[in-house]
Parts: C-alpha cells; structure tokens; sequence
C-alpha cells in the first residue's frame, strides 16, 4: 500500500485520543485552562457521565473574537514564553486540549476579556468550526461540550457507567482544588450539586489545611501532620498522615509538581521509603505533598496528559522527600491516629462488630503462646527510668494522682489478659498492646546503637543450633559478615545448619530459633544484590519483633508504668513496626456516651 497523507480531521482525531481518554479528562483540561487564565472561582457541570454535556464557567481573563480562533487551532497557545519548554509556569501549554475536544464533539465557547464591552461564541461541530457570533455573556469564559465522542463512535464503548465516570471527573477536580486553595470550585451532576469549595483567604497552612480537609475528610485534617522542608531550591510542603491512619492502596496519596497534579514513580517510591518502617507492606499512607522547583529543573513535556514529570536531580527530590517525611514523623512522637479510638468505640457499641482502623477483624484469641521470659526494660530511653520508683509511681498512688495527670500515657492501673496494659490518664484511659508497644521500643534502640556505636553482643553460654535446610543455612552464610555487624553471630554447623554464638543483647532472651529462621525466610525475598545495609529496617525490625516482650507476658507495676514512660520519649511509638496502633485512647466524656450518662 502506498504511503499517503491522512486528512486533517483524521489527524486531530488521532491526536484526540492521546488527549481526551474520557469525560474526566476534558474537564480536567478545561478547568487547567480556567485556572491559567487567573480565575477565582470555576463552575463545573455534567450530566450523562459528561457524554451528554459537560460545561465549565470561569471569572479569568476572557477571550477576544480572533483568540476564540485561534483557541481552536491544534499547538495555538498563549501559555509559552517564547519556544521555551524548559520553563513552563502553567499548567496548560501545548495548544492541543481545545482543539482535540472540537473534533470529537459539539463545542461551543463563549467569552468576554475583562476589559471589551462585548462577548463572542464559537461553535466547532466534530472540527468544523462556524464564524463567531455575538453573544451574551459576562466577564470571563465558558466551554460547553456536548455529544462527546460522537465523532469517535468507538470510543463511546469503552467508556464506564454514568456513575464512574461522574466520579472520575469530581476526582480530576478535588485533585486541581487540593492545590488551589485560593479559587473556589464547585461541580453539579445533572442538576446535583456534588460538592462547592469557597475560596479559602488565607493561603498559608490554615486555608491549605482547610481545602485538603474538605477534599479528603475531616478525619485526615484532624490525623495529618505538616510537612516542610528546603534545599538546594526545591522545597517540599504539605501534610502527611500519621502511620495508624493509613489505607489498603495508594489512592489516597495526593502528590503535586508546581501545582501540578502528577502520578510519578519516583515520588511514590519515596513515600514508601519514608514510610517503611511503620507501615506493613499491604498498607498505604494518606497524605498530600506539593513540590515546587525551578521550572528549568522539571521536565513536564514527558506525555500529553501532563500527570508524568522528570525531574533533573532526582536524587536530591527522593532524598528531600524521604528526609521531610520521616522528620514530620519524628516530631508526632508517640501520637497515633483518632481513627483507632473511633474503631474502638464503634466496637463497644451494639452491632458495631470489632474491627480496627484497618478493616480487620481483632483476634478473639487475645493471648499468644509465649515466649521465654525476659526483663525487657533494662534499657529505657533517657528521662524514661528516673520518672519511675520501685512503686511505679512518682510521688502518688498507683493507681493515679500525679502520674495520671503529668504524663500523657498516664498511670498503669492493671494488665488484662497478659496482653493489654491499661492506664489512667487526667481525662480518660490509654489501653496499650504490650506486645506492639515493646516491638517499637526495641526497634528503636536497636536502629539508634546501629547509628552510634554499633549493636553490643552478648556471647551464649550454650551456642543455639538451628536446623535451617540447606537453601536457608547458605542464604544467611552468604552475609555472615553483615549479620555479625548486627550482632547476630553465626557459622555455618554442617549441611542445612547454622550454630548461633552470639545476639545483640538488647534483644535480652529473646526466641533464637524463630527470629533465624525468619532472617532466613526474608533473605529469599531481597533481591541478591541488596546488601543488609540497604534492608536494614527490615532486619532490625525482624529482630525488634522477637526481642519484644510477648502476649502472655505478665508484668508488674513498675514494669507497666515503665513501659508507659518509655513510649512517651521514643519517636514514632504510636504504632509498631507493621504500622498496627501500640495504643488506644478514649477520653472521659467518650466513655460516659456508652454509657448514656451524656
């Protein structure tokens, strides 16, 4: 077959479809268009999953009779200085949305600049475009699109039910409103008012707060912690969700270049990164970050829907993000997420059935075999020990007095089940999980002697052998060297078997048994070229779980009342290193509501 020319329509058509994937996208592109031309407030509206008509208002700057014209024209643009793509400050600027849309629908545009006296409409018929005509209209622009891909009849069919494709387009907006406080947004489905979003004053971290509580709920405002941090010229701001507040995908996670709503791998893989060690692998943080760089600095020329971004020093944005989060993280101490004491009082109620935060089911079996016993709170954090006397208390009674009142976690009042460790604070109890609260703990000291002078071993009177199979003993033979430097000591005891010498002592009595085996099973997941270095809170986590006092487990006063102290001054000891809360709080006038006494 020849090669030959393919005609315009043809053309703009192709080059639709890079453009325009669904209704959401055209909104997406409109409402970009409207926040480029400076306006303040934008009205969007759709019926029919926006194959029936889709319309966006705005207050910007308007259009005249010819720009209407040139609007409709494929790489026509009024949004690039000079030829420039290195330095793009909006967040349109390829000149295709418009005229893609104008071949695939019924577009009609109406538009009057600021400063004319008239108003002009546009009607562009599947890239057939009519003369402008006078019209009636105020200050600004607005877009309608009617009949979407009726000149693209195949399209039609792979589009979703009215329903997700509604839902698309509102999620396209609240992406664009998250990052433009300052504008106000507001979508109506076939004559439904979905959500309105005012125009927030202040711009700084209460009017950010404010919309992203409006988009994402008001329990992450009330769940989220700031994030803020510089360097090199790039800055990262936002606010990102305690560990315990977390979701079974990444839906959730809300990232922006320049205002740009983006989905980037590498922004992503840094988020998990930061958030490695509190989190499970199946659970995902909810947060919502904004990057701003230099616009020499990002390449957003990368694929016409503009959501993908590279960056010139990736390195250094990995590092700032993974660097601001686990700051932001540090400085939430031992708070955990109001979500878990929802969850818990929506237990105690009738019908509530027992489930946490994350949708599972809490174990009815609340004691786990036990493990040998240990003294696990021979290293407590700095101040941790002094606040405590052989009573367990500070100048007060046990059970309250003082130490209720001067500490956050509170008095330890008793120990249900060897499994929960139950507290009086000034204004309502702390129940903490024992088991999840010290497996933090002893993570933590043994990240924080890693990072100093090295994890101290204690030499076994009796070395330990563990029978491993012949893959799992040559896995951990493999980085024998590297173990040592964890404190874990070993050599290789004939075929399938390793003798353990000596452990890290923090970990005290800890089951040697289980946690080699399953340092073994983890290294046939790591990819060969890791080196421990590089999965180290993995490894100390692993080791921090069995060094850990157990379910089962009963403790004394002093032991309770430690544990408390101890939680209060070690970072991040809201949740253990799954990201399962370590501790439940429910205040006073929450109690008495189960009860009927408010």
């Amino acid at each position: 077959m020849p090669i030959r020319r393919l005609p315009e329509g043809t053309i703009n058509r192709i080059a639709a479809g890079e453009v325009v994937e669904r209704p959401a996208s055209v909104i997406k592109e409109l409402v970009e268009n409207a926040i480029d031309a400076g306006a303040k407030s934008i009205d969007i509206e759709m019926s029919g999953g926006g194959r029936d008509f889709i319309s966006v208002t705005d207050d910007g700057r308007g259009m005249a009779r010819d720009d209407l014209l040139l609007a409709i024209e494929r790489h026509a643009t009024s949004k690039l200085v000079g030829d420039d793509l290195l330095n793009i400050a909006t967040l349109g600027f390829r000149g295709e949305a418009l005229p893609s849309i104008a071949a695939i629908s019924r577009l009609t545009i109406a538009s009057r600049p600021h400063d004319a006296d008239d108003a002009w409409s546009l009607h562009v018929t599947a890239g057939k475009v009519k003369d402008p005509e006078p019209t009636a209209f105020g200050k600004g622009t607005r877009v309608e699109v009617r009949d979407l891909f009726f000149a693209t009849p195949a399209r039609l069919k792979f589009l979703k039910t009215d329903r997700t494709e509604t839902s698309q387009a509102a999620d396209a907006v609240k992406h664009l409103a998250m990052s433009r406080p300052d504008i106000g947004f507001s979508f109506t489905d076939s004559g439904r008012p979905v959500f309105r979003y005012g125009a927030e004053e202040d711009l700084l971290e209460d009017g950010s707060l404010k919309r992203l509580s409006a988009v994402m709920g008001r329990q992450f405002s009330e769940n989220a912690i700031s994030v803020a941090v510089k360097k090199d010229g790039i800055s990262l701001r936002g606010y990102a969700g305690l560990p315990t507040f977390n979701r079974g995908n990444a839906q959730a996670q809300y990232l922006f270049v320049n205002g740009r709503p983006v989905r980037d791998r590498l922004l992503a893989g840094a988020v998990r990164g930061a958030y490695q060690d509190f989190l499970a692998r199946n659970r995902h943080p909810v947060l919502a970050l904004f990057l701003d760089a230099p616009a020499e600095r990002v390449d957003v020329n990368v694929h016409p829907a503009k959501t993908e971004v590279r960056f010139r020093e990736a390195g250094l944005v990995r590092a700032l993000i993974v660097t601001g989060l686990r700051d932001a993280l540090a400085k939430a101490g031992h708070r955990a997420s109001s979500s878990v004491a929802d969850a818990a009082l929506h237990a105690f109620r009738p019908g509530g059935g027992a489930y946490s935060n994350h949708g599972q089911r809490f174990n009815s079996g609340l004691a786990e075999a036990a493990a040998a016993f240990q003294s696990p709170f021979d290293h407590l954090a700095p101040g941790a020990r002094d606040t405590v006397n052989t009573d367990g208390v500070v100048g007060e009674t046990q059970t309250g007095g003082a130490l209720a009142d001067n500490f956050p976690l509170g008095a330890a009042i008793g120990q249900l089940h060897e499994t929960f460790v139950v507290a009086q604070t000034a204004d309502g109890i702390v129940i903490v999980d024992q088991h999840a609260a010290h497996e933090r703990l002893v993570y933590e000291r043994v990240k924080k002697a890693l990072a100093h002078d090295g994890v101290a071993t204690q030499g076994l009177l009796i070395p330990e052998v563990v029978e491993l199979g012949e893959d799992g003993a040559a896995r951990l033979m493999a980085r024998v060297e590297e173990f040592a430097g964890l404190g874990l000591v070993m050599e290789s005891f004939g075929p399938g078997a390793v003798i353990v010498r000596e452990v890290p002592a923090l970990l005290g009595d800890t089951d040697i048994q289980g946690l080699v085996r399953d340092l073994a099973d983890e290294m046939a997941e790591y990819d060969s070229a890791l080196s421990l270095k590089d999965r180290l809170d993995d490894v100390c986590s692993t080791m921090a779980c069995h060094g850990s006092v157990r379910a089962g487990r009963r403790l004394t006063q002093t032991e309770m009342n430690a544990l408390l102290r101890e939680m209060e001054v070690t970072p991040h000891a809201g949740q253990c290193n799954h990201g399962r809360p370590t501790y439940i709080e429910l205040k006073l006038p929450e109690i008495e509501r189960l009860f009927g006494r408010r």
